[in-house]
């Protein structure tokens, strides 16, 4: 499907997508399972709207500090329908923190000179690393439960998630807010290794060759009980309805049966689609 017309470009950017896994509670610790309880009754939005908030605070700061410190972290909820009618609730911690590391540290290496200090000074990465304890460090970041992607949604996510599994619409005023697909970890799990292993025949030089083994050692460290979700974020509003997960689908079982045709037909769809959205990243 082609994509939609885009909309004046006057909403906060960048858009930004996730990939959350999310655990059942005795997956976690006491503590985390404290802080889990706390939260466990607010609802979606509510969360959404408190990150939003915490990081317009951080980024209005009299100095210079994006690091988040002095509140404590954000638990997200999700009902996830179960057997019978039931439905399961499943949690992913925020991992701010870790996060926010990682983020300053990917910024390092992608920005040289002193524009890295102005937007990350030494000093604020100096007593963001004071603050954090070195083994919940070193936990949250074995179990990283969010990853996330500016300007657009990875293709390897797409094989993760396909279209027909549980999906929610988050609609206002007309516009699409987000569009989130969740599935077991372990159903994941075969589409990515199955999409690997065909790859891997036809076609190994290929950069989601090597992204999808990336993921696929990611989730494995998750429980079997586990639920992967993919938020497309505010980007949804540009190419809702999305045929994505299938063109990505297609476009490896055309490779896997020599048909280039199809294949290159799946990947226009796809460029299509998503290197506009891309090129906003280096618009003025």
């Amino acid at each position: 499907m082609s994509p939609r017309p885009q909309q004046p470009l006057h909403r906060t950017f960048p858009y930004v997508s996730h990939l959350r896994v999310y655990e059942p509670l005795d997956v976690f610790d006491d503590g985390q399972q404290l802080a889990i309880l706390d939260q466990r009754s607010r609802g979606r939005h509510e969360t959404e709207v408190l990150e939003r908030s915490d990081a317009v605070r951080r980024l209005v700061r009299a100095v210079s500090d994006p690091f988040p410190h002095g509140s404590s972290d954000l638990v997200r909820v999700l009902h996830y329908p179960g057997h019978e009618g039931s439905t399961r609730r499943l949690y992913c911690p925020n991992q701010l923190a870790v996060r926010a590391s990682l983020a300053a540290e990917s910024l390092g290496e992608s920005i040289r000179g002193p524009l890295v200090d102005v937007l990350v000074p030494e000093v604020a990465r100096e007593a963001h690393a004071a603050r954090i304890d070195p083994d919940s460090f070193a936990d949250s970041l074995a179990r990283l439960h969010t990853r996330s992607a500016t300007w657009g949604v990875p293709f390897g996510w797409f094989v993760l998630l396909h279209e027909d599994d549980h999906s929610e619409v988050v609609e206002d005023d007309g516009k699409v807010q987000t569009v989130r697909l969740a599935a077991p970890v372990g159903q994941s799990l075969e589409r990515a290794r199955g999409a690997m292993a065909s790859l891997a025949l036809v076609a190994p030089e290929l950069d989601l060759l090597d992204e999808l083994d990336e993921l696929t050692n990611w989730l494995e460290v998750f429980s079997e009980d586990a639920v992967l979700e993919l938020d497309y974020g505010p980007v949804a509003d540009l190419v809702f309805p999305d045929d994505s997960p299938s063109d990505v689908r297609l476009g490896i079982e055309s490779l896997a049966e020599g048909d280039m045709t199809g294949a290159a037909a799946s990947y226009r769809r796809l460029a299509n689609r998503w290197i506009p959205i891309r090129q906003l990243a280096r618009a003025s």
